[in-house]
């Protein structure tokens, strides 16, 4: 899995995957819906499934003497290492929202979602809508992408509609807070969101993998 891990890395990765990480400094935007960024990190991921798919690679992978649905583990090892990266620039990011410029006016007076340990866990839960929606529905036929990523749009748009509408709910105001009230919640929602993106990306892959070995390139 590690060498087919470092062939996802050095020859089917699109460079756009890496440049689009750039999304993850979206945290430190005012006045802008930032959980933008989490879309953007997955869009880049998309690009290097189109790449893939456009250089034949599924079908060069299945051909090496490996198990065909190890070329699905890959994709997700793949996948989870540039959200990952994506997660740990928006979590240092938020960090210094939250300490160093919470006082900030741009902050202080932000109507949109502000970094916080919330925003951290709709960036997870977008994630896990796009391993769990869009890499299964790609390997459902090992080359449409289209719908599947339509299909995962969609969930995300949802999802950043659900995170900048939450603080206006009455009593809830104080997940906007730029200094972290009620920061322990916050916290709390933070890792049921990481559970729930472990446990999700776990399950898609097993789906994603029983999918693929049906398939006949």
């Amino acid at each position: 899995m590690k060498k087919l891990l470092n062939k996802e890395i050095r020859l089917s990765a699109s460079p756009l995957s890496w440049i689009f990480l750039a999304g993850a400094l979206m945290t430190l935007l005012p006045g802008y819906p930032i959980l933008v960024g989490a879309f953007f990190v997955c869009f880049g991921v998309f690009h290097s499934f189109q790449t893939a798919r456009e250089a034949n690679d599924i079908l060069y992978t299945v051909l090496l003497p490996v198990k065909k649905a190890d070329c699905v583990t890959a994709k997700y090892a793949f996948t989870c290492l540039i959200q990952l990266l994506g997660f740990l620039i928006a979590a240092a990011l938020t960090a210094v929202r939250m300490t160093l410029l919470k006082a900030a006016a741009p902050y202080v007076h932000n109507a949109l979602m502000n970094a916080t340990p919330l925003f951290l866990a709709f960036m997870l839960l977008i994630f896990t809508a796009f391993n769990s929606v869009f890499i299964p529905g790609f390997f459902k036929t090992g080359y449409k992408l289209g719908f599947p990523f339509l299909r995962f749009g969609i969930v995300c748009l949802l999802l950043i509609s659900a995170g900048e509408a939450l603080h206006y709910f009455p009593g809830l105001s104080f997940f906007n807070a730029p200094g972290g009230e009620g920061l322990g919640l916050q916290c709390g929602i933070l890792a049921a969101a990481t559970v729930i993106y472990v446990l999700g990306t776990f399950a898609a892959c097993r789906v994603s993998r029983k999918r693929f070995e049906r398939i006949d390139l």
